[in-house]
């Protein structure tokens, strides 16, 4: 005798969930998107939700509006939390990793929006509040030795500079270049400013 399966219930609000939480992802992706692009002044909801393959009424209702969306999409807590998860004598090579999978499996690199912060006026300072305190002096807070907030914007920088070449001006050997060979080559060089200098 063949089994029925029974359908979901009210009672059962899983799959509504898992359904919110993938169209408010899809959401964020297609303004991070927009932003990384388009100064925050001319970006509509209308955009997002075309993107996002959305209604802009969805939108409000997740987000309320598009100040509450944007500051959102304008952190970088999430994405710092995932960029710095390793421990340091790894984390060079975890850093160059994480940038490069974040793009080429995600299309999203998780720094390369500070790049676009002299396209959103005040937004744009919010922008990089946001990424020294939730990335580099979050970083720096990590190391030890002298100069940590140095070491720690040179290191970032680096790794801006991989996202820029990778993801902006798609170079071709780079990206055809397997990737955990880049990492082989690319992360002594994060690595270096996150290790204390010998005596």
């Amino acid at each position: 005798m063949r089994a029925v399966s029974t359908p979901p219930t009210a009672s059962d609000p899983a799959p509504a969930r898992r359904d919110a939480e993938a169209t408010k992802a899809a959401i964020l992706r297609s303004a991070r998107y927009l932003l990384a692009r388009h100064a925050h002044t001319d970006i509509t909801l209308k955009d997002v939700a075309e993107r996002a393959g959305v209604s802009p009424p969805l939108i409000l209702k997740y987000f309320g509006n598009k100040d509450t969306l944007f500051a959102r999409v304008m952190s970088f807590e999430t994405d710092a939390a995932a960029l710095l998860d390793a421990p340091l004598p790894e984390l060079g090579r975890h850093m160059v990793r994480h940038v490069l999978e974040s793009q080429s499996e995600r299309g999203a690199d998780p720094l390369l929006r500070i790049a676009f912060a002299p396209l959103h006026g005040e937004q744009g300072d919010i922008l990089r509040t946001n990424f020294r305190t939730q990335v580099t002096e979050h970083l720096a807070a990590r190391l030890t030795g002298p100069d940590t907030g140095l070491r720690a914007e040179l290191a970032v920088g680096t790794l801006l500079g991989l996202g820029v070449m990778y993801g902006i001006a798609r170079g071709r050997h780079l990206r055809a270049s397997a990737v955990e060979d880049i990492v082989d080559r690319y992360a002594p060089l994060v690595q270096v400013q996150l290790t204390p200098p010998a005596d």
